[in-house]
């Protein structure tokens, strides 16, 4: 059976002015989606679901139902306000975070997948290797994270913020810590910059997560209990939200699930403001160059 690649793209894109998902950063306007795609059907995977919100859905259904030929395509929603039998919760303005984006795909995935923000591009390899990996290795107590090599994933126009993370000696996951303010200074990685007395220091060899998983469909169980429980203790906070990074460590913790640490050399980029696109403009124009992608996407 072959994996699914579940898009996560119900973001409003507020920091970049816009509907930032499906904005053109190709040569012929394609957006990182179409890229995103197009390795995902060279590496093998059969099925594409888009998490998006329900308005969303007449702006994708126009750019990307003409896919259908090529793969089949699933939208499904996620809402800002859920109700949940037993618990009276705060109105809100958005959504209960990732692992929530995730969980709304249930009824459409009953087979091995992979998860990736919508406005990220992740690199044509780690589809394969990722391929490989929902195939032959997911089970309900093996699954996967592509680690991304911290030094690829810095931006030269100021700092961010990263996942590092900790894995044994068998290349599972055993934490992820955040670094805020990341950037590399003489050839360190530092973060905390600017913060007097905080500053650390971090491995620019390190792995980070850029939020692209490797799921087998057993996790929807855990993630209902886990977000329902999250749910239960925050019903009065209307910001609050359940990540994906919540439920994996807690299955680490408990043992119940492994998460394999799968390495690329692929460089990642984001977009998420507006200044960030003449940035991924470029980068895409030097993988064309390359060879990696034709100058018309799809022929």
């Amino acid at each position: 059976m072959k994996p699914t690649l579940l898009i996560l793209a119900a973001g409003m894109g507020s920091r970049y002015g816009g509907l930032k998902q499906i904005d053109g950063i190709g040569p012929n306007k394609e957006p990182i989606i179409e890229y995103s795609i197009y390795d995902a059907i060279k590496a093998g995977f059969g099925k594409i679901v888009f998490v998006i919100r329900e308005e969303f859905d007449a702006a994708f259904r126009d750019i990307f139902d003409s896919f259908k030929t090529r793969i089949e395509i699933e939208y499904v929603y996620q809402p800002v306000n859920v109700n949940v039998d037993g618990l009276k919760l705060i109105e809100r303005t958005k959504p209960w975070g990732t692992t929530h984006a995730v969980l709304v795909a249930k009824n459409v995935i009953n087979e091995p997948f992979a998860v990736i923000n919508a406005d990220d591009y992740y690199g044509a390899n780690s589809y394969k290797i990722m391929a490989d990996f929902l195939i032959n290795k997911c089970s309900p107590s093996k699954m996967c994270m592509i680690g991304y090599i911290l030094k690829n994933t810095l931006s030269e126009h100021g700092t961010v913020n990263r996942g590092v993370c900790k894995v044994d000696s068998k290349n599972n996951l055993i934490e992820v810590s955040e670094r805020e303010k990341l950037a590399m200074q003489n050839g360190i990685v530092k973060y905390n910059l600017g913060e007097p007395n905080k500053t650390g220091e971090v491995d620019p060899e390190s792995f980070v997560s850029m939020n692209y998983w490797g799921f087998h469909p057993s996790v929807f169980e855990a993630i209902e209990k886990g977000l329902y429980n999250f749910m239960k203790e925050n019903p009065n906070n209307p910001t609050a939200e359940y990540y994906i990074p919540d439920i994996v460590s807690s299955k680490i913790k408990s043992k119940e699930i492994a998460f394999s640490v799968i390495p690329t050399n692929d460089s990642w980029f984001g977009v998420t403001y507006k200044e960030d696109k003449e940035m991924a403009i470029n980068t895409l124009n030097e993988h064309i160059a390359k060879g990696v992608y034709p100058k018309k996407l799809w022929g």
